[in-house]
């Protein structure tokens, strides 16, 4: 199975009496006067239940039909129909819906008797505003699409009124997100007067976005696509992938682990396996040895598999080390601090690469108000005999409170970038874990993963919704370039890139949430990552990293805040994709920019090349 471009195809499939109706409208309402505007209004055929205050608040309305069969199209629901933007709980809010189906209302937190505002078209739509809509405007065809319970497509009538329901519509997500008025005084609030290019794009400096040294290349690479090339079953539930950078990758699923060949077109071929049974533990109920990750270590000859204690909740009270030579596993480690058990919630690599190290003894830990690197040598730095099981502390901190972290990564030289619930992004570097040389506020939605290219100059972080792309690059005030890793960046910095699925591919996904999002892996100065990939849902989603940093890409051209690449490129799978990674760029055969991306579905994982 091979990769698919985006889709969502355009209005102007439809007949040419629609667009003539359209005309014919908008020229009616654009030349008459004020006074003339209520009788030409009472004479259109408007929704039965809309209530019109202002002609910028007509519009025409589309919805998007057929779905994956081989002719979708775009069918126009109604010629004129107004919109309106409501609190919860307003006079008309509650009105039915005249498809008799529940409002797509999702969750409202109700803080301090807060209502949120929602989108009503008609009778037809009614949607809390937030990034569940999946928005995307079209600025050139005065357009906006989203997804509320299907894909519907808002057409303008006039410039003025697209203007007026873009503003507004930015104005209430802000406020349902942040639960305040959208005012300059409150932005600032939010996002810090540094940070302020978040909430205006247009004040941000964006010189960072504009080197394209190598956009060249991107037209060239977006000529290729993906193909499958080997696919292997696996023996049980996969959980995730543990890429190696030599010989093995591994699957690590319900039962245990299994090792499987590394070679130029992707992974195959079996080799060994372990399995790993359910134990009972007394206290706090159920333990279970269901691993849902591997971490590579000591030139991949070890493994730390990381198993929550729980099934509701990613807490380990510890790992196992598993020896990969003979297949057994030779510790069961536990997590304390000062004596007292404690747990993780990840585990990761001190850097990028270290996995290669034949003498490495330490890797980071993560949990909610905590951050670490554990030892498996003893306080005098011996390495502890089989058996002895508790992890030292070596280094980190653990906060009095709201860190929340959910997701960490570490660059190659050792820096950790750490994503939490609250969509912040906080930045450590080599020396301290107890303050973060940069935060950045993140933009309301939670950081589910996060990843970090090899220089530490980009971080991408990953979302339900989208996934966003930050620079931490900066010039200080000696002249000299550095990142947010190694100093405090300032009052310029420039605004992020989100990278998102059109409203129709959103649909199409069954409205999943993305997971997993991360660069293509290299292990090497002066070697660049080239693609960015996530999984949602059925679908395994890349970008060309490339073209998302060209600030002259076309798909950023007239686009109102934050800038939003939908140029992407899709693998459709059968099942639920859980895990998808590119393998290291070693990998790469010689006529193709990227090593092969691995897909892996809960029973089988496949192998993709990109080539011409």
């Amino acid at each position: 199975m091979g990769a698919s471009h985006s889709r969502e195809g355009g209005l102007d499939m439809l007949c040419s009496d629609d667009e003539d109706d359209y005309s014919q409208a908008t020229d009616n309402i654009s030349n008459s006067s004020a006074s003339e505007l209520g009788s030409r209004l009472q004479g259109l055929s408007l929704d039965d239940n809309a209530q019109v205050s202002n002609e910028t608040q007509l519009v025409k309305l589309y919805k998007y039909v057929g779905g994956t069969s081989p002719t979708p199209k775009w069918e126009r629901q109604n010629k004129l129909i107004s919109y309106e933007f409501i609190r919860q709980g307003d006079k008309g809010e509650d009105e039915g819906d005249e498809e008799g189906e529940d409002d797509d209302l999702r969750v409202d937190e109700n803080k301090g008797g807060f209502r949120s505002w929602v989108l009503k078209v008609g009778s037809r739509v009614k949607s809390r505003v937030d990034d569940g809509l999946q928005m995307k405007f079209f600025d050139e065809q005065l357009r906006a699409d989203f997804v509320s319970r299907g894909v519907w497509a808002l057409k303008f009538m006039s410039r003025e009124g697209y203007g007026d329901f873009v503003a507004e519509f930015q104005n209430c997500i802000f406020e349902n997100t942040y639960l305040l008025e959208a005012t300059e005084q409150n932005k600032v609030k939010v996002f810090g007067k540094d940070f302020i290019g978040w909430a205006n794009p247009k004040a941000a400096d964006d010189s960072v976005w504009e080197d394209t040294e190598e956009s060249s290349r991107v037209e060239e690479e977006e000529g290729r696509d993906l193909k499958e090339e080997l696919e292997e079953a696996a023996h049980s539930g996969i959980q995730s992938l543990t890429m190696g950078a030599l010989d093995h990758s591994f699957l690590v699923s319900e039962t245990g682990v299994e090792a499987v060949k590394n070679f130029r077109h992707g992974i195959q071929g079996k080799g060994m396996s372990v399995r790993l049974g359910k134990r009972e533990t007394g206290g706090d109920g159920s333990s279970y040895a269901t691993p849902k990750k591997g971490l590579l270590m000591r030139a991949e000859t070890n493994m730390m598999l990381i198993s929550p204690c729980k099934k509701s909740a990613p807490h380990a009270t510890g790992v196992h080390q598993m020896d990969i030579e003979t297949g057994k596993v030779v510790t069961e480690w536990t997590f304390e601090k000062d004596g007292t058990p404690i747990t993780m919630r990840d585990i990761a690599n001190d850097s990028k690469g270290s996995q290669l190290d034949a003498s490495e003894s330490t890797f980071m830990g993560l949990d909610d108000n905590r951050l670490c690197r554990w030892d498996m040598r003893d306080k005098h730095g011996i390495v502890q005999e089989t058996g002895s099981t508790v992890l030292s502390w070596a280094e980190g901190h653990q906060f009095s409170r709201g860190t929340n972290f959910q997701c960490f990564a570490t660059t190659g030289d050792g820096c950790v970038v750490v994503g939490s619930s609250d969509g912040k992004i906080r930045l450590y570097g080599k020396t301290s874990m107890r303050m973060a040389k940069t935060s950045f506020p993140g933009l309301g939605s939670p950081i589910t993963h996060v990843d970090v290219t090899y220089d530490g100059k980009w971080i991408l972080g990953t979302t339900d919704t989208y996934l966003i792309l930050i620079s931490t690059v900066f010039t200080d005030k000696d002249g000299k370039t550095k990142t947010g890793f190694t100093g405090r960046m300032g009052h310029k910095i420039p605004a992020p890139r989100l990278l998102k699925l059109n409203p129709v591919d959103a649909y199409l996904s069954g409205n999943n949430k993305f997971h997993g999002g991360q660069f293509s892996w290299v292990t090497e100065s002066g070697r660049q990552e080239r693609h960015i990939v996530a999984a949602v849902g059925k679908f395994s989603v890349i970008w060309n990293f490339r073209q998302v940093k060209n600030s002259d890409h076309l798909c950023y051209k007239g686009q109102e805040g934050l800038k939003s690449c939908y140029c992407y490129k899709i693998v459709p799978k059968d099942e639920s994709i859980v895990d998808s990674k590119f393998m290291h760029d070693k990998f790469a055969i010689t006529n193709s920019p990227e090593a092969p991306l691995v897909v892996a579905t809960p029973k089988k994982v496949s192998s993709f090349s990109i080539s011409s």
